[in-house]
């Protein structure tokens, strides 16, 4: 007898696991639950601990065919409110995670009463999961968060530091002006400046982990079935155009998420899972509520931030010298 669904197609959903990844690749998952796929999405168990714990024990129900699994992240225990450092999440689980991703590959294809992977979509920094893509004969598509334009500046990463415009000297190059010199060779990115790149390029150590890893995984993007990016053709299409010159993956636009999410939910389907690691202060909205439109600031630091407090003060009396309403 047939089992209902087991005809869908089976994408497995991995994030990296970070607010500010998880958010759109849930959002993602959710557009193609809505086209009739069944989703598997995969949770570090850090962060699923920190889910139950912001969001109750009822936090991640799941549907019959929208189900969220975990793997180790490869880091030693920690408080599930603690933001995890950047630096060693991302060795941790370049390093640490194939293998019990491949478990759990396994795993699902060996469940009777559910549909086999079909295909997984990871994050554009988990190229990990492209050795066990390609162990079960499925096609890997790598989801960047990033806009193309950020996409396309760290895929330069590399011409950067061979025409010798990166590390830079010293600190003193973040502010005696050559964050101003202007880069004419990259195509679909015409006159921009060293300062409109991503920040990871502003390092004065030429072994600078981060730098070595971002170079890694955008080489590696070349080696997925298709690369997909949060934005729109009309948005970005010289970006594009550029992006497309460099890679034979097919590169496809999806985006606004969260306008086409919207144009596709409905009460009755995984509009209320939600992918929040804090649990939200909603107390600010009735403060909001009360002010007029486009008369507040609003300030975000990220999830992974960490700033000194010299930084902290700089920021909050930018915000009082801009004479406006703040909320962060």
């Amino acid at each position: 007898m047939d089992i209902p669904g087991m005809s869908k197609p089976h994408a497995v959903c991995i994030p990296y696991p970070a607010q500010g990844h998880i958010n759109p690749m849930l959002k993602l998952a959710k557009l193609l639950h809505h086209s009739g796929f069944y989703i598997t999405f995969v949770h570090t168990e850090h962060n699923q601990r920190r889910l139950l714990k912001s969001r109750g024990s009822n936090s991640l129900p799941g549907l019959p065919d929208f189900v969220f699994e975990t793997i180790p992240d490869g880091l030693p225990p920690t408080d599930a409110d603690a933001s995890q450092d950047i630096a060693s999440l991302v060795e941790a689980t370049s390093t640490n995670c194939l293998v019990p991703f491949r478990e759990l590959l396994a795993k699902l294809n060996s469940s009777s009463d559910i549909p086999p992977v079909s295909c997984i979509i990871s994050d554009g920094i988990m190229t990990f999961t492209l050795k066990a893509a390609e162990e079960i004969g499925v096609p890997d598509v790598l989801f960047w968060t990033t806009s193309a334009c950020g996409f396309l500046g760290y895929a330069n990463s590399k011409n950067l530091i061979e025409r010798g415009l990166v590390p830079l000297e010293d600190v003193s190059y973040l502010t005696n002006g050559y964050l101003e010199t202007t880069i004419d060779w990259i195509p679909g990115m015409k006159d921009i400046r060293l300062r409109d790149l991503p920040t990871i390029t502003r390092i004065t150590d030429g072994n600078d982990s981060m730098l070595k890893f971002a170079i890694r995984e955008i080489e590696r993007a070349s080696k997925a079935s298709a690369i997909v990016l949060n934005t729109y053709d009309e948005l970005e299409n010289e970006v594009l155009l550029g992006l497309s010159s460099m890679y034979s993956p097919p590169i496809y636009t999806l985006g606004p998420l969260q306008l086409l999410l919207g144009e596709n939910s409905s009460e009755n389907d995984v509009a209320s899972i939600s992918s929040n690691l804090w649990k939200e202060d909603t107390e600010c909205l009735q403060w909001l509520d009360s002010k007029e439109p486009n008369s507040v600031v609003f300030v975000n630091f990220g999830s992974m931030t960490v700033i000194t407090s010299q930084q902290l003060v700089e920021f909050a009396w930018g915000l009082a010298n801009s004479k406006q309403n703040s909320s962060g």
